[in-house]
């Protein structure tokens, strides 16, 4: 069957509306463009973002439903507590996300990844921007998890996460729900469901009051410096 896609404009970054997406496949809108900082962040701002494997032109989607997690009703499990106070993990910001999103390209297979080496200098360059933000999880000052993703005003929109010890990509999320509610957050956009973002507790929620709450919350300010490279601490009862 024949797909008939929006080409999007190479001179201005205007998309189409989300609601026009297709729904097989799931929230497929548009095709073409460029990777640049301002077409990123008008894709982010309105839901919309860049999916596509190596050989194809730029993707661009807005899938419904959408899989989230509320950073303030996060709340981590007995047994994940106490295997933290055990692990001797640390847990950072934004102190190595250039090889977080190296290291979510490369657990993957080059038939499996959407992270191209296209889409790595892309996100580089919005993390030098100072939109791309990144999780670390350290053993022993070795790199062992983390995931990486865009600030939208008081949402975070996460792109892609890595765990190569046990237990390192939910404590992840589990601190930086905390640090981005105590600044302000209010969402964290995951795009799609999977078995491993179900298992962390993600919800998913009809197109319209995601766009609803992205249109609210996508020019809300959060406190200044909540991105500046620091260790991530939570007290552990």
């Amino acid at each position: 069957m024949a797909i008939y896609l929006p080409e999007l404009d190479p001179e201005n970054t205007f998309f189409p509306k989300p609601e026009t997406a297709l729904d097989e496949p799931n929230g497929l809108l548009a095709f073409g463009g460029d990777l640049q900082p301002a077409r990123l962040l008008a894709a982010y701002r309105q839901g919309i973002f860049p999916w596509y494997s190596n050989g194809e032109p730029i993707l661009w989607w807005s899938p419904a439903p959408r899989a989230i997690f509320l950073p303030n009703e996060f709340k981590p499990s007995k047994s994940l507590r106490k295997f933290y106070r055990k692990s001797g993990y640390q847990i950072t910001l934004n102190n190595a996300c250039h090889d977080v999103i190296r290291q979510c390209a490369d657990c993957r297979s080059p038939e499996e990844t959407w992270i191209t080496e296209d889409m790595i200098q892309a996100y580089q360059t919005m993390h030098n921007l100072g939109h791309c933000h990144s999780v670390e999880v350290w053993h022993q000052e070795k790199l062992v998890g983390g995931f990486y993703g865009l600030q939208i005003g008081s949402v975070f929109c996460g792109e892609s996460m890595f765990s190569l010890a046990d237990n390192a990509s939910k404590i992840a999320l589990w601190f930086f729900c905390r640090h981005f509610s105590d600044q302000g957050g209010t969402l964290i956009d995951c795009q799609v469901m999977n078995n491993h973002l179900e298992s962390l507790g993600a919800l998913e929620i009809p197109r319209a009051p995601f766009m609803q709450q992205l249109h609210q919350q996508r020019a809300a300010i959060i406190k200044p410096n909540s991105f500046a490279p620091q260790t991530l601490k939570i007290p552990i009862e």
